[in-house]
Parts: structure tokens; C-alpha cells; sequence
């Protein structure tokens, strides 16, 4: 999607921008990047809308810069501010001559010619450059080849459809909370503040263009949280009753813990390994006017943190290679490794078999990771209940199939899988 030139960008340091990409490239996640640059708050939106655009369309960017440069540039920072000046010129309305004065002027002084240079032989050669770097493979996908590999193994009837998905600029949606007001008046409320949207869940109302979270009606006061219609299904897939005891594992941030609890008035722990990330877990919670315990631990070492009362419900949602929701992460498609999927694996698995212990008789656990990698959702439960005799795998509702939601116009990719422990036999 093309951006309209506007003031924000004028006032960008190209500079900044620059940095925040080439921490990334370095290894860094954006998150980290970021915290480390801090860009000031006026200029933090087109600051991430460089480095996110950049990170999108890397591999058709790097096809063009190599058939531009002579030989690979090795300052790291120059490197990448010709990546996000690239991706101005080649994505944005931006104006060219601002954009390129822009990175001469944020570039180190030996480099200034070259970059000039650089950024005018593409706007002359724009269109044969961007069509020849559409031929390699990264340059045609903006995915590194492994990646692209296992989607067409994994889906081959549907693989290039998810890879143009991954590309599209996410879905901004909503879930009411029914606790202080209904689908239908919040719907009504967000057409008196002139924000269209559409009914794409139970209690999910996607906008129909994004936009920041204040200028949604009631969200201080809890009315309303932004989570993907995706994400929505756990919470009501783990089907909590009143009086219930609830493990939340891996609970950050904190939008599951709080669906749950707008469902039901049950007895909640929000567990998470994070100190810092269960922090926000408490923040989503009071907005919300809800209340739940919170406890910093390890999901894979329950003697360290649970009590030996039972759970009737468990979510576990993993840790895994979030490659169903990079489109709001880019950097996680070229940060990660093909290794890191046999790591993350053996992790759900360790995590799964933990939890399982803590499980009542009867009571059931849902599976939930934010990954498309079948070696992280389907093939991870098929391993897990050749171990455990005890539990049964159940049937989702129609709509959900396998579990398998790959992402698209609606939602983001996620996948689910519920259990059941069998009930104690009398003795």
C-alpha cells in the first residue's frame, strides 16, 4: 500500500530510521531496536513505518541494492539507510528529491556521493531494477528461501496464497467486552465516531481502517480491547465455567487472561517467565476492571510455582516461531533460523508434558501457538498423545477445521488444538 506524503515524514531522521534497521539486521528484534533509539514521539510513526516497510519488502530491496552497488557496502548503517530510502522511493509517494536529500544528508561524509549516487541511478532505472530483483527468489517472495520451502511443503495447493498475505499490512480488530456493553451498541458507538467495520467473530469487530487506540469509544474504561479475530477462538475454545480454576500459561500480555475472565467469573492464575511482560498482564486487567493472580514462573517447572491443586482449564500458548503473525513483525521472518523450529518444538513439548500433570481429571487444555509450522501445531499433538494415554484429542467447531487458521483478510495465522484429560475411573 502506497503512503501519502505528509508532514510527519518531512520532520523523520532518516538517521534514526537507519539505525533502528541496521540494529536489526545486526540481530536484534525491532522491539529491541526501538527501545535502544527511542525516536522522538513525533517522529516515531514514520520512523517504524521506514523500518517496518524496509523489513517487509528486504528481500526485493537487498536484489535491487546488489545490482546497484558495485560491491557489498561493509558499513552497516549505510547499508541500511539505502534500505529504507529505497523503500520510499519504490513504495511511498514520498518526494523523491526529499527522500534522497534526506539520506545524503544522514549519511557519514565519505559515503555522501555514493549514496546520492545510489538513490538517482534507481530513480532512472526504477522499474527495470525492481522488475529484475522480482526474479530471484527472496526478491519475488521477501522471504528467505527455507521459510518459502516449508510453506510449499507444508501447504502446496495454498502456500503462495500465504505468503501474499504475510506481505498485507494486518487487520485491526476488536473485542467487545460483554461484561459492559454489546456487539451491536459498540458497533453503533463506532459509527457515531465515523469508524466503519464489520462483525468478523463472536465478539470481534474489525475497522475498516486502523486507527490509534484513543480514538476508540471506551477504551480507557475497558469497554473494548484490540486482539485478532484469530486469537479470539481460545478463550471461548477452552469453554471456562463459573467457579472454575484457570492456569493462563505464558499469559503476557495479557488479552487471552482478560477474554477469559469477560466470559466467566472464574478463579485465574496468569502465569508467565517474564517479570516484566507479566507487568502489562496487570495493566490489561485493570483497564479491564478485572482481577486474576499473577505469578512469575517457568510453564515447563510447575514444582517451582504451583500449589498441587488441580486446573479444570489450561491455556497453553507456547512460545514458537510467531510466523503466523510477521506481517505485524517483520522482523521476525529474517531474524529467524530453519533450526529454530526443531528448538522451539522440543520447548512446546517440555511446556506441554509439564502442564499436563497439573491438570484435573476430566478438565481440559488448550493448545494455541501464533506459528503456520505443522512441526509446532498439528505434528506437536499428534507426538504428545502417542505419550500421554490419557488424553483425547477433541473436535473443534466446523469452522475452525484442523485448528490450522492461516492468516488472511480476517485474521492473522494461529492454531488451536483442545484436550482432554480422561476422568479418574472409581475405584
Amino acid at each position: 500500500m502506497a503512503h501519502k506524503p505528509g508532514g510527519e515524514r518531512a520532520n523523520t531522521s532518516a538517521a534514526q530510521a537507519a539505525d533502528v534497521l541496521s540494529r536489526v539486521l545486526a540481530g536484534r528484534t525491532l522491539t529491541q531496536a526501538l527501545a535502544a533509539v527511542s525516536p522522538n514521539p513525533a517522529r516515531r510513526g514514520a520512523v517504524l513505518d521506514m523500518a517496518y516497510g524496509a523489513l517487509r519488502y528486504k528481500g526485493t530491496l537487498e536484489a535491487v541494492l546488489a545490482r546497484l552497488l558495485k560491491k557489498p557496502l561493509d558499513d552497516m548503517p549505510t547499508h541500511a539507510l539505502l534500505l529504507a530510502s529505497l523503500y520510499l522511493l519504490a513504495y511511498t509517494q514520498d518526494a523523491p528529491y526529499a527522500v534522497v536529500d534526506n539520506a545524503v544528508h544522514a549519511a557519514p561524509r565519505h559515503l555522501k556521493g555514493l549514496v546520492n549516487a545510489v538513490l538517482r541511478n534507481f530513480l532512472r532505472q526504477r522499474e527495470e531494477l525492481l522488475a529484475a530483483a522480482r526474479q530471484t527468489p527472496a526478491g519475488r517472495s521477501n522471504f528467505p528461501e527455507w521459510w518459502v520451502d516449508r510453506l510449499r511443503q507444508a501447504y502446496p495447493a495454498r502456500w503462495e496464497a500465504v505468503l501474499a498475505a504475510s506481505q498485507l499490512h494486518p487487520p485491526m480488530t476488536l473485542r467487545v467486552n460483554r461484561r459492559k456493553t454489546g456487539v451491536e451498541a459498540y458497533r453503533a458507538e463506532l459509527q457515531a465516531a465515523g469508524l466503519g467495520c464489520r462483525q468478523s467473530g463472536e465478539s470481534a469487530l474489525t475497522l475498516d481502517t486502523p486507527v490509534p487506540v484513543d480514538r476508540l469509544p471506551g477504551f480507557a474504561e475497558g469497554r473494548v480491547s484490540v486482539q485478532d479475530a484469530g486469537a479470539q477462538w481460545a478463550a471461548r475454545l477452552l469453554d471456562v465455567g463459573d467457579g472454575m480454576r484457570v492456569l493462563d500459561a505464558c499469559a503476557a500480555p495479557g488479552g487471552k487472561t482478560g477474554h477469559i475472565l469477560e466470559l466467566a467469573d472464574a478463579a485465574v492464575l496468569a502465569l508467565d517467565i517474564d517479570e516484566a511482560r507479566l507487568a502489562r498482564v496487570r495493566q490489561n486487567l485493570d483497564r479491564l476492571e478485572l482481577t486474576a493472580e499473577l505469578r512469575t514462573g517457568d510453564a515447563a517447572r510447575p514444582q517451582a510455582w504451583w500449589d498441587g491443586r488441580p486446573f479444570d482449564r489450561i491455556l497453553a500458548d507456547v512460545p514458537c516461531s510467531a510466523s503466523g503473525v510477521v506481517r505485524r513483525n517483520p522482523d521476525i521472518k529474517w531474524l529467524r533460523r530453519p533450526q529454530d523450529i526443531a528448538k522451539f518444538a522440543t520447548q512446546q513439548a517440555a511446556i506441554l508434558d509439564a502442564l499436563w500433570q497439573t491438570l484435573a481429571p476430566g478438565g481440559k487444555l488448550l493448545y494455541a501457538t501464533c506459528s503456520i509450522f505443522p512441526e509446532e501445531n498439528a505434528q506437536q499433538i499428534k507426538n504428545f498423545v502417542a505419550r500421554q494415554a490419557d488424553a483425547a484429542w477433541l473436535a473443534l467447531p466446523p469452522e475452525l477445521g484442523d485448528g490450522q487458521l492461516l492468516p488472511d483478510d480476517n485474521h492473522d495465522g494461529f492454531y488451536h488444538a483442545l484436550l482432554q484429560r480422561a476422568p479418574r475411573t472409581p475405584e
